[in-house]
């Protein structure tokens, strides 16, 4: 059995079926991206923390050389 498909069909089914790969990898890119942002920013919080951190520390210690 065979079957025909006009090249106006098969161009139209192409088309979606390439627009769906598009939109698919246009979506994991968007999560990339988000994912990539929230790293940064827990990256910039967890530095900030290391450097109030070393900060007491050093006030500890500046604290016990004075005592």
């Amino acid at each position: 059995m065979q079957i025909e498909i006009t090249e106006q069909k098969l161009y139209e089914i192409v088309k979606q079926v390439v627009s769906e790969v598009i939109d698919d990898r246009l979506e994991k890119l968007k999560d990339e991206i988000r994912l990539a942002a929230l790293y940064a920013e827990f990256a910039d919080e967890d530095r900030k923390l290391a450097d109030e951190g070393l900060s007491d520390y050093n006030e500890g210690l500046t604290k016990e050389d004075t005592l």
